[in-house]
């Protein structure tokens, strides 16, 4: 299915505002593509850990079914029929995955946790358009310092942690905390570029 080569743009199924942020930075022209939130979100996006799944399929799972849900929607609202952008980040601690706090009891638990420690983070991208999804997931490798506790129930006072997979923002305020990353740093933000603009070129969208 073509596009318009001469003035691409595409969808955005995401609420981020980093992820936007990423977007104007790789200079690509998006509308932001919304989805029901809970409790009358889509059931077709189903962002529960199924038991023992592993963190990587599981956020390819929940990008992709993301990306197949903003095409359908294309359809139903009669929209342009740009490619559909989808991710979804994640932790990993000890195997467990560790996505936005439930509250700030959840919030500093997480932290507590995380201090003084190495993480990974996931970030899945998926791209769907026609009847295509390709996708593809992100792997950094984050060493917190240690943490007192002071300093981390500052950060949660500030609301920073409150949206964000793992209970922290790396461009935030909890940048401080990190002694070590290896990866890459906007897929730690929510978007990894390099990465994003591979999967575009899949489909032909200039970058």
């Amino acid at each position: 299915m073509p596009f318009d080569t001469h003035d691409p743009k595409l969808y955005l199924a995401s609420r981020s505002p980093r992820r936007r942020d990423l977007l104007v930075q790789m200079g690509i022209g998006f509308d932001t593509l919304f989805f029901r939130a809970p409790p009358r979100q889509d059931d077709e996006v189903d962002e529960t850990a199924h038991d023992g799944e592993i963190p990587g399929h599981y956020v390819e799972r929940v990008a992709r079914a993301k990306a197949e849900r903003g095409w359908s929607i294309l359809g139903l609202r009669r929209l342009m029929p740009w490619p559909v952008l989808a991710a979804d980040t994640a932790v990993e601690l000890d195997g467990e995955i560790i996505g936005k706090p439930l509250d700030v009891d959840d919030a500093l638990n997480t932290l507590r946790r995380l201090s003084g420690r190495r993480h990974h983070v996931l970030t899945a991208i998926a791209i769907g358009f026609g009847n295509t999804v390709e996708s593809f997931v992100s792997v950094s490798e984050v060493s917190f310092d240690r943490i007192d506790e002071v300093s981390i129930r500052r950060y949660i006072a500030s609301g920073e942690p409150m949206d964000k997979a793992g209970a922290y923002g790396i461009q935030g305020r909890a940048g401080m905390f990190v002694k070590h990353l290896s990866g890459s740093y906007s897929g730690v933000m929510g978007l990894p570029l390099h990465e994003t603009a591979l999967l575009l070129k899949r489909f032909g969208f200039p970058v």
